[in-house]
């Protein structure tokens, strides 16, 4: 893991509101009174610890994690990228989860009852570790779009749900990274909650050099885990 130093600040105008009046059920979890600073101390700037045995590469083929007796239905894409401290450093063995739709728009999650079709060989779940260079990498399928009953009409842009952990706990990150071009951003709430040029950083770009001939689009999805070019979290 990298050197323990002092965490730089979060640049709190380029992350979204934690209430935003667009995304309606902010206003029902979203904190009303001020927030607590807490001071940093070795607690937060250390661990967790983890090793590339904590995921396997079954782990991060999200095309085979969930086979049961067939290939999962969908487009094949391939996701990877960087992920990097606040000083541009790589984050080594930092353990990267993510979790998303199938290619009709739906979870594997009993909450989730859209009128879409389950996939019976897709998990929508993965993790891996971070190599020496900093570099996370996923096959996965493309998730679809999905209506969630924010307003009428509303539905979310295709993405896929991250989680991070860095070189200590006040690194912690959860966000979302979307596809380029997809119509749906500049509708969603959820996207629009993150302002102006920071939203940028929540898109990934496509890559034919991470694009597999005959097999999987590729797309490159860099995150910084903290400091004035964090990733922005997810709402």
């Amino acid at each position: 893991m990298n050197d323990i130093t002092p965490f730089t600040s979060r640049d709190w105008d380029s992350q979204p509101n934690y209430i935003d009046s667009g995304y309606k059920s902010t206003t029902l979890r979203g904190p009303t009174q001020p927030l607590v600073k807490i001071p940093t101390t070795l607690t937060e700037v250390t661990g967790p610890v983890f090793t590339p045995a904590r995921a396997t590469d079954l782990d991060a083929d999200l095309t085979r994690n969930g086979r049961v007796n067939g290939e999962p239905l969908g487009e094949r894409i391939i996701v990877t990228g960087r992920v990097l401290d606040e000083m541009g450093r790589p984050v080594r063995n930092s353990l990267v989860e993510v979790w998303q739709a199938n290619s009709t728009g739906r979870y594997v999650h009993k909450v989730d009852q859209h009128d879409a079709p389950l996939d019976p060989n897709f998990y929508g779940a993965g993790r891996c570790a971070t190599d020496e260079n900093g570099v996370y990498r996923f096959k996965t399928i493309k998730p679809g779009a999905y209506p969630w009953g924010n307003h009428f009409n509303a539905w979310r842009p295709n993405h896929i749900h991250f989680s991070l952990f860095g070189a200590g706990i006040a690194s912690r990150l959860v966000t979302q990274m979307y596809f380029p071009g997809d119509p749906l951003i500049p509708l969603d709430p959820i996207a629009q909650a993150t302002p102006g040029e920071p939203l940028e950083r929540l898109i990934s770009k496509f890559s034919l050099d991470v694009t597999e001939e005959g097999y999987a689009l590729g797309y490159v999805f860099d995150i910084v885990l903290r400091g004035p070019n964090a990733t922005p979290m997810e709402d």
